[in-house]
């Protein structure tokens, strides 16, 4: 910006770079200032060089950006890349009920134990109607193809890894434990679901291994 003085001594805005605002769009996204759901509108922007108030030259464009409702911070459109709040409630739900019905077809099925806890751990994730004959409904419509539930596991978890906390993602390992070993210990299958699970959670094998274990410690 340049400036000049008037005569009674206040400041005077010469020249300088305005930009001008256009609305391409709105939407919700999850505002990384506010820290919640928030509505946005996608702007793009023309810089012009102002003299004395008058656009003069034009200096190029600017963004899209994300301009929050709320605060008026503006980001990058990368900002849409994490999922609202409602979004990432609605993931972690539909995670839970895969990995609990991927770990009851490698093996659980015909355990009313496990299919119990299955059904348990589905409840408790925000689906509060789901009774043990639906989930058999849904085991013998997925069959125990383990091509598919691989394919279903990748699905589910891996959008949601990324946003999840290691206590979060933990969570959902500890969880498909608890449904293997509600009728005895971890069959060969169900290890294998498992391993899988931890690896499309971004758990180091290790990590996995162990967890698994304090599970069944945790469940003798």
């Amino acid at each position: 910006m340049v400036h000049s003085r008037s005569r009674d001594g206040r400041k005077l805005r010469v020249a300088g770079v305005r930009t001008t605002w256009r609305t391409l769009d709105d939407g919700e996204f999850f505002c990384p200032s506010c820290g919640g759901d928030r509505n946005y509108r996608r702007r793009t922007g023309r810089r012009r060089l102002v003299v004395l108030g008058v656009p003069v030259l034009a200096r190029g464009e600017v963004g899209p950006v994300l301009e929050c409702a709320a605060c008026r911070e503006r980001f990058g459109t990368d900002a849409l890349d994490h999922p609202t709040t409602t979004r990432l409630g609605a993931m972690l739900r539909d995670a839970v009920h895969t990995v609990a019905l991927a770990v009851l077809a490698a093996g659980g099925s015909e355990s009313r134990a496990a299919r119990e806890a299955a059904v348990e751990g589905i409840r408790a994730a925000g689906y509060p109607g789901c009774s043990e004959e639906q989930v058999v409904t849904l085991l013998a419509a997925v069959g125990a193809d383990r091509v598919t539930m691989d394919i279903e596991l990748h699905e589910a978890l891996a959008p949601l890894a990324p946003h999840l906390a290691p206590p979060g993602r933990e969570s959902l390992l500890f969880l498909g434990a608890r449904v293997a070993l509600a009728d005895g210990a971890y069959t060969p299958a169900e290890r294998a679901v498992l391993a899988s699970v931890g690896r499309t959670l971004e758990l180091c094998r290790d990590d996995t291994e162990r967890l698994l274990d304090v599970a069944r410690s945790a469940s003798s």
